[in-house]
């Protein structure tokens, strides 16, 4: 298991390096000058050279990668160009209301979908079945912002039961919570069930129904056991991609978290502020893509990490 964890986590740093060297790239070939944001339109030619030599854009690309990497090491990224603070200081401020959010979202979805699928799978190809299909493949098609307008316009406008967007109170959470998880409950609770169905026609299942076994306890305790590990694979990463920032939500809902400060950073170009943002990002996503594969042995004996097989 050490050597397990010790190679995935060189494997992780390798990636979350080579993530911040394409970002460190693309976003200097896109378009947009980030003097000229900061200045604007009537800036002269002397002023915009005069802001790209204080941010240092006045030298080479290799040369403002070397720098780049030489902050990293002391996890230095600079200055946000839009908030006039260290970069860094500025994501772990805005991190705390993502991590909220998704933790919310994740738990509303487990809670919901992983019971929703078992009661499809044990009623497939039925007319109740057919109907919760239906509501599934809804919330699966209904885009993130349209799903938070309706919410908006029925729980805080029509019956303002809850704010519309900030966070002033935890019943702030309610409704983005909601929101993200609509989605989440609708891929998830059709793969609770795909896996089950699968897993109720198995020779395990028949030998433990001749052996006289619950109905309960073949279902929570065989079938979706083994129905796990895709699952548990599925919701890690349905959780990392919240916490690379639930960009439309926030919007929305006006969030302070960190997919509504990328859309800032994006519009006024502020490189170190996106560099900073996808560094803290990529090292949530890998670290719960890690701590995913430590739990599949926990939930199947078979499964042994760092050995390339499942016995």
């Amino acid at each position: 298991m050490p050597r397990y964890v010790a190679k995935r986590l060189a494997q992780s740093a390798l990636a979350v390096f080579l993530t911040l060297t394409t970002v460190f790239v693309l976003i200097r070939m896109a378009p947009g000058d980030p003097a000229y944001s900061m200045a604007g339109p009537l800036a002269s030619t002397e002023d915009l050279a005069r802001i790209r030599a204080d941010m240092g854009l006045d030298q080479s690309v290799f040369t403002q990668y070397l720098l780049y990497l030489r902050g990293l090491i002391h996890l230095d990224l600079g200055t946000s160009y839009s908030f006039q603070a260290p970069a860094f200081d500025v994501v772990l401020a805005r991190l705390p209301y993502t991590i909220t959010l998704s933790v919310a979202a994740i738990v509303l979805t487990t809670l919901v979908a992983i019971p929703l699928g078992v009661w499809m799978a044990r009623r497939a190809d039925t007319r109740r079945e057919l109907g919760a299909n239906v509501v599934t493949i809804a919330g699966q098609s209904m885009p993130d912002f349209w799903t938070g307008l309706m919410l908006i316009t029925l729980f805080a406008v029509l019956i303002p039961i809850f704010p519309a967007a900030g966070f002033t109170t935890w019943s702030s959470l309610v409704l983005p919570t909601v929101t993200v998880a609509v989605l989440q409950i609708a891929l998830i609770s059709r793969m609770v069930r795909r896996e089950m169905v699968g897993a109720f026609t198995s020779p395990y299942m028949t030998v433990a129904r001749s052996r006289g076994v619950p109905e309960r306890e073949l279902i929570w305790r065989y079938a979706l056991r083994n129905s796990a590990i895709p699952v548990l694979t599925a919701l890690g990463t349905r959780f990392a991609s919240m916490l690379n920032g639930v960009v439309v939500v926030e919007v929305v809902f006006a969030w302070p978290g960190v997919g509504s400060l990328v859309v800032r950073a994006l519009e006024t170009r502020d490189y170190p502020l996106i560099q900073a943002t996808v560094l803290v990002t990529a090292v949530l996503a890998v670290l719960v893509q890690l701590l995913v594969d430590l739990c599949y042995p926990l939930l199947d004996p078979r499964v042994r990490l760092g050995k390339g097989t499942s016995k």
